[in-house]
């Protein structure tokens, strides 16, 4: 299976000058874990995740006056949709993380994410089965 058929094509794209709580409120919103960031001043592409967000409220840091460009990953391993799940677990295991920009020839077109991949890894009949965890 490739990367082209368990992405998501929801991509949230925020801009550095964002606040984490703005962006917090966005990925909450739109149920994602990751948010691309476009910087028009640099023309590059970096990533926000739920991680960098607890990150900085962890170390107290004011949401409010916290940015998004100050917390966004810019050295970015891309994955492309011809990529196999496989080049993607591979990737995100090297490089220590749990989402992957999909590039193609005209830019982003979708995230995938470790839950993506797991889901397309396990079998139907277990897809729907629900969980309660107790702690």
């Amino acid at each position: 299976m490739l990367v082209r058929d368990a992405m998501s094509t929801v991509v949230l794209t925020i801009g550095p000058a964002h606040t984490l709580r703005q962006a917090a409120r966005l990925m909450a919103a739109r149920r994602v874990g990751a948010a691309v960031v476009l910087d028009p001043d640099t023309s590059g592409l970096g990533i926000l995740t739920e991680r960098d967000v607890l990150n900085a409220l962890g170390a107290g840091q004011d949401p409010d006056r916290e940015t998004a460009g100050a917390h966004t990953t810019t050295d970015v391993v891309f994955a492309a949709p011809a990529w196999t799940l496989e080049e993607a677990a591979a990737a995100m295991t090297h490089g220590g993380f749990r989402h992957l920009i999909v590039l193609d020839a005209d830019g982003p077109v979708g995230i995938v994410s470790v839950r993506d991949i797991i889901r397309c890894w396990t079998p139907a009949r277990h897809r729907s089965a629900t969980t309660t965890l107790t702690g």
